[in-house]
């Protein structure tokens, strides 16, 4: 019997699916949608704190808009937009499309456990098992200010998964450092620390970064770290797929994240936020600097950073966040189990003061708030995990009181800017229950 080409694709196309991924769920949980705060325990007098407070800013010139998202036991209950999307002042929408930065942290982090699941590697292999160039990790020994010339020695240690996960590998960025030696080192060598409208790939990058010194020796102390785009290259060697696709197939496209992309289709380009920021007084598009704003939607769209890359909405991060506070699961499709969600949850350094002191924990995907934290107040209980971006994006969320917090903005440049805990603040004094 003769079998087709169509139906050995079909099948290839369902082993991936259950062998690199998400599979169904005997749990239900049904997808967002917007319901009533007093449905989800909310008081939408007191969530109307948030108009006031956001509508203040935008009218005062503070920021020049913003889309604030609230969701509260698995339903939307609030979802606001206001002020403008661009320099020309047109109205920013809930739906509008925010570049996203290190929010793409966290989704690149649920990838690599999702291989972990899949037992395609253990957490504490060194990542020179899957990628060579990392055999032999050096520290700098000498440096020349004048010339830049430096020389090397040998680390302690080797950099593992865990490490790149917990940006306590040892690697750094660049531009962004607060070391000028590995600012220029990064710079001279061409490592591209956030994104690229250029014909270049992640693998270009990251074997470029292997040649660099490290920081200090893996595992002894916490360096914010292009170590995520390491790891995109690493989904990219055990999964066989490009990084985008990986993402689109096992998480995207099940949990229905239709508007978030490393770089936009054109039916999706007029709804991107242009990036601003303040000059004499007035909003403008931020220039061209060591990145091009708009690469989202215009060059060569070949570098998937997995530590800074995606672009997103405001409800679209939300289903992420909700599979998350669900254990792994939304909508009867299952991305992780909850053991493993658990793992991802828990600190994973030694030494919190290397990371966030008492008040946070590093964990595989996300800073989690401590019960020393939670008693400071402002930061939700427990457990609650968060992070941001770069364009001036964040988000949290918080297990025990099932409830999501995202702000997205997207500004560059300094701004006097307190929406962020004020936001915290307001979305907790809502709760009524």
């Amino acid at each position: 019997m003769r079998i087709s080409p169509y139906f050995i694709l079909c099948i290839l196309y369902i082993n991936t699916f259950a062998v690199f991924g998400q599979t169904q769920s005997i749990n239900g949980s049904p997808p967002l949608a917007e319901a009533s705060p007093e449905s989800a325990g909310m008081s939408s007098e007191r969530l109307a704190r948030i108009d006031a407070m956001a509508g203040k800013l935008v009218d005062e010139g503070n920021l020049p808009g913003m889309v604030a998202l609230v969701a509260r036991e698995g339903k939307i209950v609030y979802l606001k937009s206001f002020g403008a999307a661009n320099a020309e002042g047109e109205p920013l929408r809930r739906d509008h499309i925010f570049r996203i930065a290190s929010q793409t942290k966290a989704l690149t982090s649920t990838a690599v456990m999702m291989l972990w699941e899949a037992a395609k590697f253990r957490l504490d292999d060194p990542i020179a098992q899957y990628i060579p160039e990392f055999a032999k990790p050096q520290l700098l020994d000498t440096y020349d200010e004048e010339s830049g010339e430096y020389t090397t020695k040998d680390a302690t240690g080797v950099i593992t998964i865990r490490q790149l996960l917990t940006h306590s590998s040892g690697i750094g960025y660049g531009i962004i450092s607060e070391d000028p030696r590995f600012k220029k080192m990064y710079e001279e060598a061409g490592i591209i620390d956030l994104v690229t409208t250029e014909k270049y790939t992640i693998e270009e990058n990251v074997k470029k970064l292997a040649k660099l010194p490290l920081h200090h020796n893996p595992g002894e102390a916490w360096t914010y770290s292009l170590g995520l785009d390491v790891l995109g290259y690493l989904i990219e060697i055990v999964s066989g797929m490009k990084f985008d696709k990986f993402l689109r197939t096992h998480i995207f496209d099940p949990l229905g994240m239709n508007d978030t992309w490393f770089f936009l289709p054109d039916d999706k380009t007029d709804r991107l936020v242009d990036v601003l920021h303040n000059k004499d007084g007035e909003w403008k598009k931020h220039p061209v600097t060591f990145y091009d704003p708009d690469y989202p939607k215009t060059g060569a769209k070949t570098f998937f950073s997995g530590g800074s890359g995606l672009s997103s909405t405001a409800r679209d991060y939300a289903a992420f966040l909700q599979m998350y506070l669900n254990g792994g699961e939304l909508n009867g499709v299952r991305i992780l189990s909850r053991t493993t969600v658990d793992v991802i949850m828990a600190n994973q350094l030694v030494d919190p003061v290397l990371f966030g002191g008492e008040n946070s924990d590093q964990g595989l995907a996300f800073a989690v708030v401590t019960s020393k934290g939670q008693a400071k107040g402002g930061v939700g209980s427990e457990g609650t995990f968060r992070w941001g971006g770069y364009f001036n994006t964040t988000y949290w969320a918080d297990p025990q009181e099932n409830i999501i917090g995202i702000l997205l903005k997207q500004t560059r440049g300094e701004v006097s800017d307190p929406s962020d805990w004020m936001f915290r603040q307001l979305v907790g004094a809502a709760i009524d229950d």
